[in-house]
């Protein structure tokens, strides 16, 4: 099925560029180049993947991305930033971002990254529609495989694409120690050269969602100088 990208960005030359690729790769792929445009574009063409970088006119890329988040739980986000600070990074991706790119970028690697993105969602799919265990309980969470849900005491939980694919990751293998690369090469399905502090922001914001107190969390545990583990109450 042909894959549809919205890529925002003012940039006339990484507009180009990025379409081109992705167009050769087989992608239907609309443009906008200020943030209003974009979020009208995401309502009218419904994409599988928006590209978005972080400094736009009208509405800049995190105020997009967190209305986007709002509306749209499941839409993936790759962000674009020609910032190199790690303030701006982590800030896209606790408003809802999956991925983020630095400026400048080979065509390789934004390619790399979009089909990642892509073979992530179709794997959950897939799994979802082929497992036998379609949901998992644990104490109040009941995380929904099939029917892409999760409820916390009965109450549903809005989760991004890539944190409900984290969380049932950490959920598939409860009890076991799983280390920043091994969550980065099973979640976001290539290396990251060392940059997990992705993998630490998604958890972090997973635990604002599931947990009933973060900074006490039950679900989700740190194993200093390791990674997490997924646990259950001790009563459960």
């Amino acid at each position: 099925m042909e894959k549809r990208v919205l890529v925002v960005d003012d940039e006339p030359s990484i507009v180009k560029l990025v379409q081109f690729n992705l167009e050769k790769e087989g992608c239907k792929v609309g443009v906008a180049s200020d943030g209003e445009t974009a979020l009208q574009m995401v309502k009218e063409m419904k994409p599988d993947l928006l590209v978005l970088d972080l400094m736009l006119p009208k509405v800049d890329g995190l105020e997009v991305c967190k209305q986007v988040r709002r509306e749209n739980h499941h839409l993936p986000i790759l962000m674009l930033t020609a910032k190199t600070e790690e303030f701006d990074k982590v800030l896209g991706l606790e408003l809802g971002a999956d991925d983020y790119m630095t400026k400048p970028f080979s065509p390789r690697e934004l390619v790399a990254r979009v089909k990642a993105i892509f073979r992530r969602v179709d794997v959950s799919k897939d799994q979802a529609a082929h497992e036998k265990q379609t949901a998992m309980e644990v104490g109040d969470l009941v995380i929904d495989v099939e029917g892409y849900e999760v409820l916390r005491g009965g109450k549903s939980v809005d989760l991004t694409p890539k944190e409900f694919e984290l969380l049932i990751y950490l959920a598939n293998h409860r009890g076991r120690v799983l280390s920043r690369d091994q969550l980065l090469n099973a979640v976001w399905d290539y290396d990251y050269i060392g940059d997990t502090r992705i993998v630490d922001v998604h958890v972090s914001h997973l635990r604002e969602k599931v947990e009933e107190d973060s900074r006490n969390p039950v679900y989700i545990k740190t194993v200093r100088g390791i990674g997490y583990k997924f646990e259950g109450p001790k009563h459960s």
